[in-house]
């Protein structure tokens, strides 16, 4: 039972960081906007830049609120850590392991924070939605109801 908290815990975390990295793809909050996000997709080679920002917005925006209510988690988790594939490889492999914290200009950030939420996301995925999700309700209403029809199976014999 625990280990159902634990894998909770990371779903909301997770959940809550791709909500967070969606909503400045899709509106002009903290700092970004789609036009700003597009102009950084394309120097990575990404193109159409507009579209594939909106795209990954909404992705991380619906995936990322899915993970964090627990629901379809599994299926959810599968975009998400193939956006986060594609990151690795296409923005952050060239710039090495490391995130840049010195925050030194004209030096990107690693691969190392993308991993990690692509690690967290396989682990979801293995592992499913934990406690305190509507997934785990889901389950739990259709084994009550599947116990409630062999108790009634039995009882008429």
């Amino acid at each position: 039972m625990v280990q159902a908290w634990g894998v909770t815990v990371l779903r909301l975390m997770v959940g809550a960081v791709f909500v967070a990295h969606g909503l400045p793809k899709l509106l002009p909050l903290w700092g970004a906007s789609p036009a700003r996000m597009a102009t950084l997709f394309e120097a990575a080679g990404l193109q159409p830049g507009l579209l594939l920002v909106l795209a990954v917005g909404v992705v991380e925006l619906v995936g990322g609120a899915a993970l964090f209510v627990g629901v379809f988690t599994r299926l959810m988790a599968l975009p998400l850590a193939i956006e986060m594939g594609v990151a690795i490889w296409k923005v952050h492999w060239p710039n090495g392991f490391f995130l840049n914290l010195l925050l030194e200009p004209g030096v990107e950030h690693g691969f190392e924070y993308a991993l990690v939420l692509f690690g967290a996301l396989c682990c979801l995925m293995l592992a499913g939605p934990g406690a305190l999700s509507i997934d785990a309700y889901r389950t739990h209403a259709a084994e009550s109801a599947a116990e409630g029809r062999a108790r009634l199976r039995r009882s008429k014999v």
